[in-house]
């Protein structure tokens, strides 16, 4: 199977949580992993939107979801939806104990109301 340019299957995820918001203390809703490089980035409903971000100052089309259970990827170029994909390299997703939003310690208690 030939796998479209933007995915690489061998790189792991960069972390648990999104690399920007741990840097700068912040917090996200959902986490996204890059395809490509394995960054991992928070979601457009995140306050910062930072896999949407890296996807467009690096080029790279490809993010999956990174939440337990979810197996979907996205392409940005496309803006095309895919249920499924190619196998990435583990973990597939942040723990399962960490709390969405997270990272436990960092959410707002009106978080809720930073999502409008």
């Amino acid at each position: 199977m030939t796998l479209p340019a933007g995915i690489d299957p061998a790189v792991p995820p960069s972390g648990d949580g999104c690399v920007e918001c741990d840097a700068a203390g912040g917090w996200w809703f959902h986490l996204r992993r890059c395809a490509q490089c394995g960054h991992i980035g928070c979601c457009d409903s995140s306050p910062s939107q930072h896999a949407t971000a890296h996807a467009g100052a690096a080029g790279h089309p490809f993010v999956q979801s990174y939440e337990p259970g979810e197996t979907w990827l996205w392409n940005y170029e496309t803006s095309e939806m895919y249920e499924s994909g190619p196998d990435l390299a583990p973990p597939l997703s942040h723990p399962a104990d960490q709390p969405v939003p997270g990272p436990a310690g960092r959410v707002p208690e009106n978080w809720t109301e930073a999502l409008r």
